[in-house]
């Protein structure tokens, strides 16, 4: 990014398009989309507000097309997450029934019989719990990596547009 905004404010626009080309990835993307708009506005000759409008724009526009490709597998650790807990407790209820089962066939208390549904239903709670809890803490971990990026893209969209309009 730096790279890419030494080269704007040189007005090396051809560099850095080269550069954002060379990285690829979301920033890259939507950064040369603003590059490309930045150069059809200087060679139609806009002014420097409707110019920053529509490189503002443009950002906007990239900014909505790449979030869809950088959320796409984050519906994967929300759903983890949930499901984790609920086979977690439903483990638990297969334990209790096991515990129960063996009071009610053994008439009396088979301690070992008993023992063994409940530690089944606790290892189950455990699982899905910590499951659970590794799928939330990867979820907020990527989420707030995409919040960054997003933050990141509008950051070089404002400098881009300054920069237009500050050369013209």
């Amino acid at each position: 990014m730096k790279n890419v905004q030494s080269s704007i404010k040189t007005g090396d626009i051809e560099g850095a398009i080269a550069l954002c080309d060379k990285q690829q990835g979301s920033v890259a993307n939507a950064i040369r989309s603003a590059l490309v708009k930045y150069q059809d506005v200087k060679k139609e000759g806009f002014n420097s507000e409707e110019a920053s409008e529509l490189i503002h724009k443009e950002i906007e526009e990239a900014t909505s097309l790449e979030l869809p490709m950088l959320e796409k597998n984050l519906v994967i650790l929300a759903t983890i997450s949930s499901v984790a807990t609920l086979m977690g407790l439903l483990g638990t209820v297969f334990g209790m029934i096991r515990a129960f089962s063996a009071i009610a066939t053994a008439g009396a208390p088979d301690a070992v019989a008993l023992s063994t549904g409940i530690s089944e239903a606790l290892i189950n709670t455990a699982l899905g719990i910590s499951t659970s809890a590794i799928a939330i803490i990867a979820y907020n971990y990527f989420t707030t990596r995409i919040d960054g990026l997003t933050y990141g893209i509008d950051e070089a969209g404002f400098s881009i547009a300054q920069s237009f309009a500050a050369k013209h």
